[in-house]
């Protein structure tokens, strides 16, 4: 799958319920906001591929909400692909997240979109 907008391919790849970020052919270098060349080099020949969806808790911080709504995390996850990205961690209470703690990734359907969210390994 090639476009000329990989957020879109990126989206569509959720939605398959497949966890794909990209990868430089030429550097190995794995990417992640999807874009349409890798950032330290420039090289446009990134490729789709499947991770692993294991990863690691880098920094972690709560929303707290007025009640009855409520408090979620938000937190910075390192793949063990060497990507990072922004999500949260389900499964245990905002507070509970520790920096460091390993993670799984897993793809949840909220208001018909996919969304990529992680849970304790």
């Amino acid at each position: 799958m090639e476009s000329v907008c990989p957020e879109v391919d990126y989206q569509k790849f959720l939605a398959e319920g497949r966890l794909m970020i990209q990868r430089s052919r030429s550097s190995g270098r794995h990417v992640f906001y999807p874009r349409v060349a890798e950032p330290v080099t420039g090289a446009r020949d990134l490729e789709w591929v499947e991770a692993c969806g294991r990863g690691t808790v880098y920094s972690t911080t709560v929303v707290r909400q007025k009640a009855p709504t409520p408090s979620y995390n938000v937190a910075l996850i390192d793949l063990d692909e060497g990507v990072r990205m922004i999500s949260c961690v389900e499964g245990i209470e905002p507070d509970a997240v520790r920096i460091g703690m390993p993670v799984q990734a897993r793809i949840v359907f909220r208001n018909d979109a996919p969304l990529l969210v992680f849970e304790p390994a």
